[in-house]
């Protein structure tokens, strides 16, 4: 029977599970034996004879050892995830149980660049004041990561959702503005209808879950469309159209206020489908949501419909 200190204090290790998942998830994250033993003040032998057990008693291998390395097997892997959140959950319910309890933390959110930069980044100096203590490990990519896998606590995802399993919260919603520039539109002329567009370079993105067919009122499907340009992030394809190299099909928070500011024009407003496109808040459980989590998402909630209802709708005409 091992005996160790842990941020529960003293614990019993042959009589507690919670404990035997803090060793092993000491164990993956040292990467060795002897020095989750030096950082938990046990001998490596003691954690050793640990983990043997805990793999008999669950009756499967959780780590692979050879002479250089020690890696997780699958099993491990699982049972290390699963036990991240357990423990999370107990720190939880702890703070929960105190009258103090305040949401700390690192809190890792994933976003593409153009909902990071243009609709989160804005609302981030009031969750800061909110809640000092949490530290938001922010990613923005246009790459639709597994936040599984990345060990991502949420993702903003802006468009249909894939049925992942992953727990969902409605943010918002926003629409989309076919645009161009004023000098695009003095040199191509103004479409009057869809099927003008023909005549038109219409960039897009060249990402499989591409935004690029266009949709209209008048339209029963989407509508094919071809330019010059294909790229990976909204952020570029808008540059390229504030340059008045084509048109191209954006976020109305985005552009909103180069519409406003006559940078942008917008164009076939008569055939907008108004079709809104969801702002999602994706994260694996509620079972297992922390303090820092709820906070973050109650607080996105608040925020974002405000925001995406505050976007200049404003046409200007060239």
């Amino acid at each position: 029977m091992f005996e160790y200190y842990s941020h529960m204090g003293p614990v019993m290790i042959s009589k507690n599970r919670s404990a035997e998942m803090e060793v092993f998830v000491r164990v993956i994250e040292a990467g060795s034996l002897s020095e989750a033993g030096r950082q938990l003040g046990l001998s490596p032998s003691a954690v050793s004879k640990l983990i043997s057990r805990l793999e008999t008693r669950l009756g499967v291998r959780l780590l692979a050892r050879t002479a250089r390395a020690l890696t997780a097997t699958s099993e491990g892997e699982a049972y290390y995830d699963r036990s991240l959140q357990i423990l999370a959950d107990i720190d939880e319910a702890d703070r929960a149980a105190s009258q103090s309890a305040i949401p700390t933390g690192r809190l890792r959110v994933n976003a593409s660049l153009v909902l990071g930069n243009h609709l989160l980044v804005p609302l981030l100096p009031e969750f800061f004041g909110r809640y000092p203590q949490i530290l938001l490990d922010l990613t923005f990519t246009d790459d639709v990561i597994d936040i599984v896998e990345e060990r991502a606590d949420v993702a903003i995802r802006l468009g249909p959702l894939t049925n992942s399993g992953l727990k969902t919260r409605k943010l918002g919603e926003s629409r989309r503005y076919v645009v161009a520039a004023p000098s695009y539109l003095a040199r191509h002329g103004v479409p009057d209808t869809p099927q003008e567009l023909a005549d038109h370079n219409c960039l897009g993105f060249n990402f499989r879950r591409t935004l690029s067919p266009w949709r209209f009122a008048e339209d029963t499907v989407q509508r094919p469309l071809a330019g010059s340009a294909e790229v990976n992030n909204g952020e570029t394809l808008r540059q390229l159209v504030l340059a008045g190299v084509g048109l191209g099909r954006l976020a109305a928070f985005h552009v909103g206020e180069d519409i406003v500011a006559g940078r942008l024009v917008r164009v076939l407003t008569d055939y907008d489908p108004r079709d809104p496109e969801e702002v999602h808040a994706v994260f694996v459980d509620k079972r297992h949501m922390s303090g820092r989590l709820r906070a973050f998402i109650d607080f996105l909630v608040e925020q974002v419909t405000p925001a995406l209802s505050a976007v200049p709708d404003k046409s200007v005409s060239p």
